[in-house]
């Protein structure tokens, strides 16, 4: 009986950790800090200014976030207006 508890609590917690389906990364860049022991890299910047004014004067560079899932929905493209000769 315990085992089956345990297992049901276990899934439980496992459902309310994972994240939320749909839920993208806004994050689009990440700064990858040097260091004598090796660099930490911080993934929470929108734009690359922000990530280069970080790594600006204490090391490091800026990338790309690899999990970055960009936007759910693409911008609706605006009408044409056409124009009578």
């Amino acid at each position: 009986m315990r085992r089956i508890l345990a297992a049901t609590i276990m899934a439980a917690v496992a459902v309310l950790l994972m994240p939320a389906a749909g839920m993208a990364d806004p994050y689009k860049w990440c700064a990858v800090y040097s260091g004598e022991m090796g660099g930490a890299t911080n993934c929470g910047f929108v734009t690359i200014e922000q990530c280069r004014a970080t790594v600006h004067g204490i090391g490091g560079f800026c990338d790309p976030n690899p999990f970055y899932t960009g936007p759910a929905e693409r911008p609706a493209k605006r009408a044409r207006k056409h124009r009578n000769s």
